[in-house]
């Protein structure tokens, strides 16, 4: 049979509670750098894993980010009493102003519903598509509405007139134009 080795629980106190104590028995005016605590904790504990450095570099980054230890200078010391604690992430909330005793805040209404609001609905407009619905339609684009006014540039008055006026053209390039020849009796 196998020998099992029975793991022990170690008998040095946690990480946190070592490196505080190191940071008051170094009592460096400046802070303690982490060699410094490093050497302290070893000295102190000799029962530490191999993974000590590791261990010490991790929880010297947790207790700086939760507050717990001041990282001046490449130094790490405790924070005084005047130091407020470190905020959290993001955007801190805003204050709730204070009610009198007796009074209770008022309901606030419901939340706004998400994306871009309806259009409003026109009652007329969905009643011509509804009745226009089942009409048949002819195919390609609709003709261009066509404005007929009273007098034409042409002048002639079975000419379609087109919506600036002028008389409506052919598709394609106009046609030359001959200008008028001046007889010559006149001269």
């Amino acid at each position: 049979m196998a020998t099992e080795e029975v793991s022990k629980p170690p008998s040095h106190p946690t990480y946190p509670e070592m490196i505080m104590a190191a940071i008051e028995a170094l009592d460096e005016k400046g802070g303690s750098n982490k060699s410094a605590i490093a050497r302290h904790i070893a000295s102190t504990y000799q029962d530490l894993s191999e993974s000590h450095a590791s261990l010490l570099t991790a929880h010297l980054a947790r207790m700086k980010e939760s507050g717990e230890l001041l990282f001046v200078k490449n130094n790490y010391m405790r924070p005084g009493a005047d130091v407020p604690p470190k905020r959290g992430r993001g955007r801190p909330p805003k204050p709730k102003p204070e009610l009198p005793p007796g009074e209770t805040a008022a309901p606030r209404p419901p939340p706004r519903p998400r994306g871009r609001p309806p259009k409003p609905k026109d009652p007329v407009a969905a009643a011509v598509a509804k009745a226009t619905s089942g009409m048949p339609r002819r195919r390609g684009r609709p003709p261009k509405k066509v404005a007929r006014s009273a007098g034409t540039e042409a002048g002639s008055s079975t000419a379609p007139a087109t919506a600036g006026g002028g008389v409506k053209r052919g598709r394609g390039r106009p046609p030359k134009v001959k200008p008028a020849v001046a007889s010559d009796d006149a001269v």
